[in-house]
């Protein structure tokens, strides 16, 4: 009866052991899968011994993770090895010896056995070692490094042949191998992780608006931040300098040169040059004297290209210039500053209609010049794509025609990748309020739910 109850006991401390294996297997499995290599790296290069083994093996991902498979369906298949005859048959002999007959009490020692090591491998050897090393992945991926660097040199050439044969059938299937798991994240992946850490509040909707314009900011072209030309103010060369000094007094602090056409950009003149002149009867000074060589972009040229163009030149403004040679706008600092952190306003800005609410939390009035990307920022929705800028584009576009005031579009949004089953689909209407240059100069947009009978405007 002793040796018997000695013997179970042994049975379940040698299960627990080699749980605490699976246990060890499992923590690396998904410590080096959750662990940041960025933390890693920065706690390396300041010294520590075992960041730096750790980064090694998460350069080895594929690897590491066969070994850690190999290393976990090891100790389970020895858990179900022991378990039986060291736990099962002791409790079928201590029932034999209640009077439970052998065959009965057997089956009952086998089905306890297999629960009790169940229990144990899943419990300590599955999910605490999964929930600590996803809880804790960078401590747990520095506490294994050593072993885990040791195991795999050890084990290396099983792991390997483990590792060929699983290549070799994915190729039979005409799947090609991944030998290590990318950790870096697309602008897309951003994209998405930033919109749903807005969604649940983790991100303050200021800062997601600054990391969304950060991610836009390299896709954005000089064409799609430029003041367009329609808006620019400019002089000719042969004028006098007086009526720079006039324009300056109520308007923009630099302009773009024309000689002999409107699209014969032969340089700009600024504030300072102005200033430089002293006190010299301005009347009798041309443009031409004063006016410096203006920077040229094209109006394809992405942003950092054009601040990068900016920074060489030592200058704060350059003309964008469209494919057919022709002054497209201009563009300066202040409007790349703009893409980033949105519209800075100054003592020079003048006073345009923001984006104002109307009744609704969803309804608004918006400058026709206002970029698609902005509006999609503003109401939260996708927009269809199509060849505009501008949400007044979008109405032309819609139209197919010039705009006239109260013309109305209808538009169905696309739905989102996010959306779930149970989500409505959303529809957003625009009206032309004001028009200028034949073109929107104010729009109202309402947001609106579609239900079965219709749309119903989102209110808030």
């Amino acid at each position: 009866m002793i040796s018997t109850v000695l013997s179970i006991a042994f049975g379940a401390l040698v299960v627990f052991l080699i749980t605490v294996a699976t246990g060890y297997f499992v923590a690396q499995e998904f410590g080096y899968m959750a662990v940041d290599r960025s933390r890693l790296k920065s706690r390396a290069g300041a010294g520590d011994a075992g960041a730096k083994r750790a980064l090694a093996i998460t350069n080895r991902t594929s690897f590491m993770l066969s070994g850690a498979q190999l290393g976990i369906t090891v100790t389970t298949l020895l858990v179900g090895y022991v378990a039986e005859p060291m736990i099962g048959q002791g409790v079928g002999e201590l029932l034999s010896g209640a009077g439970v007959p052998v065959g009965t009490g057997l089956a009952i020692g086998l089905f306890l056995a297999l629960l009790f090591s169940t229990v144990v491998q899943m419990v300590f050897g599955e999910l605490f070692a999964k929930n600590l090393a996803i809880a804790r992945p960078e401590p747990v991926a520095r506490w294994l490094a050593l072993s885990t660097g040791i195991y795999l040199k050890v084990f290396g050439p099983v792991i390997w042949l483990f590792d060929q044969a699983a290549i070799w059938l994915l190729k039979l299937v005409k799947i090609t191998p991944v030998e290590d798991v990318q950790h870096a994240a697309t602008p897309r992946d951003l994209e998405r992780i930033i919109a749903e850490s807005r969604e649940t509040g983790d991100l303050p909707a200021e800062v997601s608006t600054l990391l969304d314009r950060t991610l836009d900011f390299h896709d954005r072209t000089a064409g799609h931040a430029m003041i367009p030309r329609p808006e620019v103010t400019t002089v000719e060369e042969g004028d006098p300098v007086s009526r720079v000094v006039e324009l300056m007094a109520s308007d923009h602090s630099r302009f773009p040169v024309l000689g002999e056409g409107v699209d014969d950009i032969v340089g700009v003149i600024c504030l300072r040059d102005v200033l430089a002149l002293g006190d010299r009867d301005l009347s009798g000074v041309r443009v031409s004297e004063v006016a410096r060589a203006t920077v040229m972009v094209p109006a394809s040229l992405p942003l950092p290209g054009v601040l990068d163009q900016l920074r060489e030149a030592g200058e704060e403004f350059a003309c964008v210039v469209d494919e057919y040679g022709g002054l497209a706008g201009v563009i300066t600092t202040e409007d790349l500053a703009e893409e980033l952190v949105g519209e800075i306003a100054d003592e020079h800005t003048p006073e345009e209609e923001a984006p104002a609410h109307l009744d609704g939390e969803n309804g608004y009035i918006v400058p026709g010049a206002l970029h698609i990307d902005e509006v999609e920022r503003l109401i939260g929705h996708d927009l269809p794509e199509g060849d505009y800028e501008t949400i007044g584009g979008l109405v032309i576009h819609e139209l197919h025609r010039l705009p006239q005031v109260g013309d109305r579009v209808e538009l169905s949004l696309p739905r989102p990748a996010s959306a779930h089953d149970g989500d409505p689909d959303m529809a957003l209407t625009l009206t032309v309020n004001a028009v200028q240059r034949h073109v929107p100069n104010t729009v109202e947009l309402r947001l609106r739910e579609v239900v079965e009978d219709g749309a119903r405007e989102v209110r808030a």
